[in-house]
């Protein structure tokens, strides 16, 4: 019954494109700055861990805007299945949305979170690489990427996805954590 419902819904966002089209450019502030551009600057200068984590919330909440009322509900609805636990419900929608929407970077990023949940981390991995082509800033896909490479004992390429974490999430205590623990387990082989 959801295949048949998320058919219905991709069939009737196909007779009207225009509907799920997205404004691929993000409000511009005088300076010719976008917002996310903004918030990025300001995650990377802040150095109040409290405060870096209301702005990291900020970006967030930017990358959850698609521009589309339809897509925007398909996340609502996948959100939901993921909640309940219906992972192939969820899939369905995730599928249709990095079709109807293959320049959203978070349908993607939802996507690969799922194939994780789902111990597919090779399609996770993609679908993060997929990200990361569209928003190499995604400290949350670039998270994803180090827990993946730490799963199969990846440490140096783990490490390195940690650091690029901290390159534009300075506070992010977690990274932090791994990046000293990692990087301590590195040296300690090396002796």
């Amino acid at each position: 019954m959801q295949r048949i419902l998320a058919s219905l819904i991709a069939l009737t966002l196909l007779a009207a494109p225009q509907a799920i089209a997205q404004d691929a450019t993000a409000a511009v502030e005088p300076e010719g700055i976008s917002r996310l551009d903004k918030l990025f600057d300001d995650l990377k200068r802040e150095r109040n861990e409290a405060a870096a984590q209301r702005i990291a919330n900020f970006i967030r909440e930017e990358w959850t805007q698609s521009g589309s009322a339809t897509i925007d509900l398909m996340m609502q609805w996948s959100a939901k299945a993921i909640e309940e636990k219906r992972y192939d419900v969820a899939l369905d929608f995730l599928d249709q949305i990095t079709v109807l929407a293959p320049d959203y970077a978070e349908g993607w990023n939802r996507r690969a979170t799922l194939h994780y949940m789902m111990g597919s981390y090779a399609m996770s991995m993609a679908d993060i690489e997929h990200v990361l082509r569209l928003e190499p800033r995604h400290f949350g896909a670039l998270s994803g990427m180090a827990a993946i490479f730490k799963t199969y004992d990846m440490k140096e390429p783990a490490l390195d996805a940690f650091q690029r974490v901290l390159n534009v999430y300075p506070m992010l205590r977690s990274a932090q954590e791994e990046v000293a623990d990692l990087a301590e387990e590195l040296a300690g082989e090396g002796i």
